[in-house]
This record gives structure tokens, sequence and C-alpha cells, in this order.
């Protein structure tokens, strides 16, 4: 019958360390495993017993008792693996991430580790590595548009401090008009969310025609007021704007909107002289973000229309009624959340595209 070891010796802070470990979500399987046999080898007991509960032989339990022993706590992580490093210089990596910074040949439209690893001879590990390193991502697009409004700061400050510092008695609302909203039916029935296999539906689909959606977001409170309309003429737009006025009942309004024709036009222009309580506030050309209303449309393309089906237009009518009534039920207030320091570098970087621009 094998001799019963003693409780091994486990130093009050290793002890607190590796509690740690266990408990906490981001450390590595294997050294949690290394840190309950540790643990359980300082209660007195036996490597069998151990290894029934952490599921590993009793050989492996005695091996990290005596790695413990010998090394303390360090001695439980992963030592370096065996294998020739990789000899690369400091003027190779530079002449990787320059190559990978610069136009790929005119047969690719980006890089990839793989081709980038094939242009510089170099093993795709190694070129994959270096890229982490430099925080470098050629396979990532993202988009941008600068404004060329020369009044652009102008306006874009004009509309922040309605957003920031709204005048006394009086109601902010961004206006807009989503257009091209389709009726979108699936030639196949969707098949439903299952365990381990996502929602689906047929990529072949059928259209049903399309539907403008002007709305009104109020800044203060969320709420949106709307219309569902199957174009966006002039007198469409002026329509929407006397059921807003009438439905803020003679409020002063501050309304942001775009600088959409229908927006500007003599009709239009003179609807808000016939409505001195009523100021059209316009943001800068090609600065949609400035206008709020793009984040509410923002929500309801990702929650109401991405994965919708409509069997036509009638429907998706009163799909979008349906929900900007319940959204508005749950509404929060848009807070405007870009600070004079970010307002300030998008103004400059906007002068800079705006010099460079006018003299070309």
């Amino acid at each position: 019958m094998p001799l019963s070891l003693p409780a091994l010796s486990v130093k009050k802070k290793d002890q607190s360390v590796l509690e740690k470990w266990v408990r906490a979500t981001t450390t590595p399987g294997g050294l949690v495993r290394r840190a309950r046999i540790i643990l359980l080898a300082g209660q007195g007991q036996s490597n069998r017993q151990i290894a029934l509960k952490v599921g590993c032989t009793a050989q492996v339990v005695g091996l990290w008792r005596r790695r413990y022993q010998r090394e303390g706590i360090a001695g439980l992580r992963d030592r370096a693996r065996p294998g020739r490093p990789v000899k690369i210089t400091a003027a190779q990596k530079k002449k990787i991430v320059t190559r990978v910074c610069a136009a790929p040949p005119a047969y690719l439209s980006r890089w990839s580790v793989r081709t980038l690893a094939r242009e510089m001879g170099y093993p795709a590990s190694v070129v994959h590595l270096i890229l982490q390193e430099h925080d470098l991502h050629p396979h990532r697009l993202r988009t941008f548009n600068f404004s060329p409004d020369p009044r652009f700061e102008e306006k874009l400050l004009e509309v922040v401090g309605l957003y920031m510092n709204p005048p006394e008695n009086a109601v902010v609302l961004c206006v807009d008009e989503k257009t091209g909203i389709q009726a979108l039916d699936r030639t196949q029935p969707m098949l439903p969310l299952r365990a381990k296999k996502p929602r689906s539906w047929s990529n072949e689909y059928v259209r049903h025609g399309t539907r403008t959606l002007l709305a009104a977001l109020e800044i203060k409170t969320g709420k949106v007021t709307a219309q569902v309309r199957d174009n966006r003429r002039s007198e469409t737009f002026l329509e929407f704007m006397d059921a807003v006025a009438a439905r803020h009942g003679g409020k002063r309004l501050c309304v942001v909107m775009d600088n959409l024709n229908t927006h500007l036009n003599a009709a239009a222009l003179d609807w808000l002289a016939r409505h001195p309580q009523v100021s059209f506030h316009y943001t800068p050309t090609h600065a949609s973000w400035v206008n709020l209303v793009e984040c509410f449309f923002s929500i309801l393309t990702r929650q109401g229309l991405q994965q919708a089906v409509h069997l036509s237009a009638r429907e998706l009518t009163r799909f979008l009624k349906d929900y900007i009534r319940a959204y508005n039920k749950t509404c929060g207030p848009f807070t405007w959340t870009k600070g004079p320091n970010k307002l300030k570098r998008i103004i400059e970087l906007t002068k800079q595209y705006q010099a460079t621009y006018a003299s070309n």
C-alpha cells in the first residue's frame, strides 16, 4: 500500500495568486488545472484524489507537485517551446511594413497575409506576426467623406449648438427622409432559429415596391413623428411639415435638416415664411452624420428592416407604422457625444481637404 504524502506547503502569497487564477475567466485552462492541483495538494489530498477531481493521472499530479516544490509558482507556467527561432532584422520588418502600406500589384485590390508573404519571400506566419506587432490590417476598409461646403464650420457649430444648448421654450427636431425602403419577399420560407443554427432564408427575393419614410426626431425625448409615403416630392415634404407643426401646437420649432432640393426650394421657403414659429437649420453638405435622425434610421434598419419579409408595399407600410408606434413607447433622448476637441479636429481636417480640393 503506497504511503500517503504530507500536505504540500503552499505559501500564503502563492495561494492568493492561485485562487485568482482559478476564478479568472481569462486564465488558460492548463494553468487553471495546475493551480487547482497545488491548492488541493496544500489541503493534504492524495495524488489519486486530486487526479480524480481535476481529470488527469496521478503521475501528472506528482509532476506538478515536484515542479512547485523546486521552482515555486513560476514553475507552473508553460515553458518556451523548442524550435529554431525565425531570424528577421529590424530592417526586414521595416521593408514588410513599408510594402504593405503601399499599393498592391495591379491584379490585386488589397494585400492579404499570404499574398504579401509571397511577394516578400517570408513565411505567412512571420508576416502575420509583424502585421500584428504594428497593428496593420490590410483586409479592413473604412469609409470617410469630407464636406466641400465653404460654410462647413458655421453650419456644424450652429447645429451642434442647438443640440447642446437649445433655445428656451423651443423644440429641436431632426428631419429627413429614408427613401427606397423595399418591400422584399423571399422565394422560399424562412427557416427558424435553432441551437447551433442561425435563422436562414433564400438568397433569391421578389420586390413588391418601395416606400419613403419621412421622420422628425425630437432630441429631448427621442420620440419620432413619421409618415410613410410612396414618394418624396416637395408637396409631400410640406404636408409632412404641416403635420409636424400641428403636432407641436404652435411651439417654436428649430428644425435640423439636410440640403435636399425639397428642403431648399421656393415652396419650402414660402412655407417657412407662413410659419414664423419654425426655423430651418441646414447641416453642411455631405455631412449627414450631423443630423441625429440618421441614428434613428440606423436603429430602424438594424432592428426592423435587415431581416424583414414583406409580401406587399401595403404590408411594409403597416410594419413601419407599427414599429414607430412601439419605438415611441420605450425611446429615450438623443445626446450629442462629439466633444470640442473632436469637433476642432474635424474642422481642421475639413479645411485641409478643402484647401487641397480647391487647389486642384
